[in-house]
């Protein structure tokens, strides 16, 4: 039911007037075309060799995104202010450094529940990229 693909990365700078000035273009050129192997829920008989176009429903995009991103940020934030509830709660002298080393532990939390849903969603085929169809080939 799975097959394993390559992707490759391309920019679309070459399009762009701007490609020269561009930070983007600068990034696509230090770190060129990079290769990557994803597993793929294998929907038609894909066979080594075939270029396939993969799909992800647009629901599990937005909610990996979602908890990618925001979850470190927010976990980081709510660091920070329990560094703030707790000095009150405590009577503690204010002090950045306290306040960054919360922010720090909470960044740190969210980064587990990020590995947390990473492995609880590992195989589960509605967050799985799909095999949608054959690519089609060009010949001149």
């Amino acid at each position: 039911g799975f097959v394993w693909v390559e992707t490759e990365s391309k920019s679309t700078c070459g399009a762009c007037s701007l490609n020269k000035g561009c930070g983007s273009a600068v990034l696509a050129r230090v770190l060129g075309a990079r290769r990557t192997r994803i597993r793929a829920l294998n929907t038609l008989p894909a066979h080594v060799g075939d270029e396939v176009v993969l799909g992800l429903a647009e629901a599990a995009l937005v909610r990996g995104s979602l908890i990618l991103y925001a979850l470190p940020l927010l976990a980081l934030f709510l660091g920070a202010l329990a560094r703030e509830s707790v000095s009150r709660l405590l009577r503690l002298a204010p002090g950045e450094t306290c306040t960054v080393v919360f922010a720090l532990a909470g960044l740190a939390a969210g980064f587990s529940g990020v590995r947390y849903f990473t492995r609880r969603i590992n195989n589960d085929p509605r967050y799985q990229p799909v095999v949608l169809r054959r690519a089609p080939v060009f010949s001149l």
